[in-house]
Order: structure tokens, then C-alpha cells, then sequence
């Protein structure tokens, strides 16, 4: 992995105006030796998007509260593919019913944690995908000409 931090975007969407969370969050992922930016509330699936590019981020973290998560989610990965972010992690958290978690993921999601998860499994899982991203595009360059 180098000397390369992940760089993570941590944010909120919409009109939610519940924070608590994802500063815990990103508090914890910056003690895991994660560089973090955490752009706050009330923002828009198109300013999370341009953050991510103007950061050169790694991951895009979104945490819902206020019921918003199946409105916002397909509108972010949206917003990825059209600017070219495939290579971006995009994991959501938050309190939202356990029936929506699958549905998260066939929208685009690479993951979704529940309130309540274990903050060591987010930190194992955006480390894991990490080195595997890394991986795949050193495999990739190997086989080029």
C-alpha cells in the first residue's frame, strides 16, 4: 500500500440534519490513518461528487437518518458514473430498515452499514477494498504493453 493514505469523503445529504454519526465516523477512521474530509450537512449528490474529484478521494461516505436513503443513494452513484468514479468506494451507514440494505447495494452501493455496526468491520472493509483496487491496477499495468 505504500505511503498513500485512503483518502475518504464523509458527508451528509439532503435536508438531514443529524451529524452525530458520521463525525464519530470519521473521527475513527482518521485514528485508523485515514485522511478524512468531512464536508458536513445539508449537501447536494453533485457537491459530494465534485468534493470527491477536487480530493482525488479513494471513498465516498454518505450517512442517512432521515428516512432520505433510497432517494439520495441512486442519485450519487448517478452522479459517480457520470464523472467517471468507478474506481470510487462508495459506502453508506446509518438507521434505516434492514429490507433496504440489499436494495442499497443493487442501486450502486459497495456496502452499507447499519447503525450499530462495529466500527472495526468499516475500517477492515474500506482497508480490504483499498488494497484490492490497488492491487487490480498494478495486475492491470503488469498486463499492458
Amino acid at each position: 500500500m505504500g505511503d498513500k493514505k485512503i483518502k475518504v469523503i464523509i458527508s451528509k445529504v439532503g435536508l438531514d440534519g443529524h451529524d452525530r454519526g458520521a463525525k464519530v465516523i470519521a473521527s475513527l477512521l482518521k485514528e485508523a490513518g485515514m485522511e478524512v474530509v468531512y464536508l458536513g450537512m445539508y449537501q447536494t449528490p453533485e457537491g459530494i461528487v465534485k468534493a470527491a474529484i477536487d480530493e482525488d478521494a479513494d471513498v465516498i461516505g454518505v450517512s442517512y437518518l432521515s428516512g432520505e436513503h433510497l432517494v439520495y443513494t441512486p442519485k450519487i452513484v448517478s452522479e459517480m458514473q457520470k464523472n467517471g468514479l468507478n474506481d470510487v468506494l462508495f459506502v453508506v451507514g446509518g438507521s434505516f430498515p434492514p429490507e433496504d440494505i440489499p436494495v442499497m447495494k443493487q442501486m450502486g452501493a459497495n456496502e452499507v452499514f447499519r447503525g450499530g455496526s462495529l466500527t472495526n468491520s468499516i475500517v477492515e472493509y474500506i482497508k480490504t477494498m483499498f488494497v484490492r483496487r490497488i492491487y487490480d491496477v498494478e495486475k492491470t499495468k503488469a498486463r499492458s504493453p
